[in-house]
């Protein structure tokens, strides 16, 4: 990585590393990656200036139309260090989210839990139709989810009470509780834990192998003949295991393996533990 030493133009086109990161992520990246510089922070690179987390404002930045960083200009900033920090890879915020997924006591907290699940959809995307089957629930479900935790963020601030109200009330097996929309979002996410495992631990293997293993060993437990039909067809619209690995690699050369096994091991053990919240009122074994 070329040095940076005492730079009189600082000038680089940042689209490719940061295209799948939202305005807020961007703000942060910058700010982290300018924190590992001998170099003073920038006065308006902050994310709490005017409640605005959109970098496009900020000394030095260039945005595209849609709000999206694609260009540093600093002159005579003396900046002395690297870009190490900015090649983030697409499990960066997900592995960060898994950091404070859990409260002081150990507890899941929702908006990290869904924050997570949220930062996992820009790779779904990447994934294209063999993800088509999952892809509109996941979004559904947080929503779902998200709505009800911000009706009274103090009273929902952990996960399972969003289930447990309902549970109380029993209206949890209607079909848009909050308490379903829970279980099937942690059976999307048990899929895509699932692939991504698969992905790293059989380099061998072929995109729709890894698909359907995994959809074999999640999913197709809960899904009837339709769905399961849906995602045969879904299936050949997996793209090619080489490029698609190098979609989601920082410039399309850093090896993300750490990454992936270190995410997967993580976000199992989240799950896990809602399977066994969900199994415990009674919810977990529910068909689809």
């Amino acid at each position: 990585m070329k040095i940076i030493s005492q730079l009189t133009i600082f000038s680089l086109v940042l689209s490719c590393i940061l295209a799948d990161i939202s305005a807020q992520k961007e703000a942060e990246s910058l700010i982290t990656w300018m924190k590992s510089l001998n170099s003073p922070m920038i006065p308006s690179w902050n994310v709490t200036n005017n409640n605005n987390t959109s970098p496009c404002n900020w000394i030095g930045i260039k945005c595209d139309k849609v709000g999206s960083v694609v260009e540093i200009k600093l002159p005579n900033s003396g900046l002395d260090g690297t870009l190490n920090r900015m090649e983030e890879s697409v499990f960066s915020s997900p592995l960060e989210g898994l950091s404070r997924v859990r409260s002081e006591e150990g507890k899941i907290l929702t908006q990290p839990f869904l924050d997570i699940c949220k930062n996992l959809l820009p790779v779904v995307d990447k994934f294209g139709g063999a993800f088509s089957v999952v892809k509109s629930d996941v979004g559904g479900n947080i929503s779902r989810l998200e709505s009800k935790y911000q009706s009274n963020p103090s009273e929902y601030r952990f996960l399972y009470s969003l289930v447990q109200k309902e549970v109380e009330a029993k209206t949890e097996k209607a079909s848009s509780s909050c308490t379903c929309g829970l279980l099937w979002l942690t059976r999307s996410m048990d899929y895509t834990v699932k692939l991504f495992s698969n992905l790293q631990e059989h380099q061998d293997w072929s995109m729709q192998r890894a698909c359907t293993d995994s959809y074999k060993k999640t999913l197709k437990n809960w899904h009837g003949w339709v769905a399961t039909s849906s995602f045969n067809l879904a299936i050949k619209l997996a793209p090619d295991r080489k490029k698609f690995m190098e979609t989601i690699s920082p410039n399309g050369t850093r090896d993300i393996g750490p990454d992936i096994e270190k995410f997967c091991a993580g976000f199992s053990s989240v799950l896990a533990e809602n399977h066994k919240f969900l199994a415990s009122v009674g919810m977990d074994n529910l068909e689809g």
